[in-house]
Order: C-alpha cells, then sequence, then structure tokens
C-alpha cells in the first residue's frame, strides 16, 4: 500500500523526469570547453538590462539590482543554451513562431533604413490612387416616409409630402414633415461612404446623381422613401501629394517592408531542397460498411 502511494506521488514523477534529462546531458558531447563553453556579459548588454529596468520601474536600478539583473540574465543564458542542447526548443510551435518574427524584423529593419523621397511617393499615389482618393461629400436635408405606416396610400400620401415641402429647402425647417425615424433631417459635409453606412448603397448612389438646389425624390433607401435636397456637394478626387503625404509614406513603407521580407524568404529558400509528400486519400467507406 506504501508502494502504491510512492509510486502514485508526483515528486517522484518530477525526480525521475529531472534525473533522465540530466542522463541525456551527461551523454551529450561537453560543450563546456573552449569559447562554445563561454558565456560574455558584454558592458552593452549591462546598459541594455539597465534601460529596461528604467523603462519599468522609472528610476535606474541600484548596484544590487543590477547585480541581480545580471545575475539573473546569466541564469537564462544557461538555462536557454542547456535548453537547446538537449533538444527542447524543437517543434515547440511558441518558439518557432518567435524566432520567425525576428526573422521577419530583421528584413524589417532592412526596408525602414531606406527613406522615401518625394518622388518615389508621388509614384506611390500614382500608382494607387484609389487608395487614397477623397470622398464626394454631401450637404442635404431629408424627409422620410415610412412604406409600413402607409401602406395602400403610400403613394398618394407622398405626392401630398411632396406638395408641403417649402420651395427653398436649405434654410427650412423640415423636421415636422413625413414620419418620425432615428435619422437626422440635415446633414453637414457628410462623406458617401458615410451616407451608405446611415442609409445603405442604394440610397448613396443615388445621392450622387441628385442635382443640388431642388427637391427630388422619392429615393429609396434600406429605411424606406425619402424627399431629399441637396444644398452642396464636392466631387470625388485624387488628393496631392502634400494632402495626404502621410498616409502615403505609410503604405509606402508597409509596402517596402513586405516586399523585403519576401525577398529574404526567397533569398534563404534557395539553401533548401523542399520535398513536400502529397496525402494518400482514401475513398471514404460508406456508411454501411463502416457499421
Amino acid at each position: 500500500m506504501i508502494v502504491q502511494r510512492i509510486i502514485k506521488e508526483p515528486l517522484l514523477h518530477f525526480l525521475l523526469l529531472g534525473a533522465g534529462i540530466f542522463a541525456v546531458h551527461n551523454w551529450l558531447p561537453n560543450r563546456d570547453q573552449g569559447e562554445r563553453g563561454r558565456i560574455v556579459i558584454t558592458q552593452g548588454q549591462i546598459e541594455h538590462l539597465a534601460t529596461g529596468f528604467a523603462m519599468i520601474w522609472k528610476r535606474q536600478p541600484t548596484s544590487d539590482e543590477l547585480v541581480g539583473l545580471v545575475s539573473d540574465h546569466v541564469r537564462e543564458e544557461v538555462y536557454c543554451r542547456e535548453a537547446m542542447a538537449l533538444g527542447l526548443d524543437k517543434d515547440d510551435t511558441v518558439i518557432r513562431r518567435r524566432l520567425r518574427q525576428k526573422m521577419e524584423f530583421v528584413s524589417d529593419d532592412i526596408a525602414t533604413q531606406i527613406q522615401p523621397t518625394d518622388a518615389d511617393l508621388s509614384a506611390y499615389l500614382g500608382a494607387h490612387p484609389e487608395q487614397f482618393r477623397v470622398d464626394p461629400r454631401f450637404t442635404f436635408q431629408q424627409v422620410y416616409l415610412n412604406p409600413a405606416q402607409h401602406g395602400t396610400n403610400l403613394a398618394r400620401d407622398t405626392d401630398q409630402l411632396m406638395s408641403r415641402l417649402p420651395s427653398n429647402g436649405k434654410q427650412a425647417d423640415v423636421s415636422t414633415l413625413g414620419d418620425s425615424s432615428l435619422l437626422e433631417n440635415r446633414f453637414t459635409a457628410v462623406s458617401v461612404r458615410e451616407v451608405a453606412g446611415q442609409f445603405g448603397e442604394k440610397f448613396a448612389n443615388a445621392l450622387v446623381g441628385l442635382k443640388p438646389g431642388q427637391w427630388a425624390g422619392p429615393v429609396e433607401s434600406s429605411y424606406g422613401l425619402h424627399w431629399v435636397w441637396v444644398s452642396d456637394k464636392s466631387e470625388g478626387r485624387i488628393p496631392l501629394l502634400s494632402e495626404v503625404r502621410d498616409a502615403v509614406r505609410r503604405e509606402w513603407e508597409n509596402t517596402r517592408r513586405m516586399e523585403a521580407n519576401e525577398k529574404v524568404y526567397q533569398d534563404l529558400l534557395k539553401r533548401y531542397v523542399v520535398t513536400i509528400e502529397r496525402p494518400t486519400l482514401t475513398e471514404p467507406r460508406k456508411v454501411a460498411d463502416a457499421q
């Protein structure tokens, strides 16, 4: 009974695992000879540790704290080297992803060393104009009719509403006309994307074709029908570089990073012969066969 309890003891399992690891370690060639067994902590690394401490604690480390940081760094280096010697880094998804990320950081650093000129940014803007296009903007009023409330009288009520609309829709208050809704009656300098977000694509597309300075309708939206007065609109256009320089620069740099990553990867890939085995596909058994 005592023996069975000892066998089930987790501490015993831990000790056996530790003994196995050290047995494998002793079986490996001794790497403590020569340069491979040396750990050198440079002045630059010490300054890096001190800077990291200061960023977290908002002060410089004391002498004792700095000694502790260096000691912990040495401990980390020892454990990392021994873990890699034992192959503990193999087939570890987290470690593999982190190593890939660090390799991509290297190519990112290469890309960021190149600063774009105005000619580079102008060329990028010219090659991707739609990415930076300024949307059309509209200032308009709308009066809403809910088809569900009017039923078969919708056409008649629409005509009656038209006759009640003020001749000067730019200045008039139309908030008391039509049916109530959560939509605003007046919109000022809103982009076509904002209009589509509130009324739907069909309404936004119709708004583009409306002539300013007159009532138009009924215009259909995702809510129902509207009479619309457009008082002002600006056409969509491709902006000047001076207007969107920061946005163009961000996209140019992102493109450069992706290109640099791909180039580094393709250069590294040339060092390998990649063989991808095709999976053996088997016909699924019929339900009757499985039973």
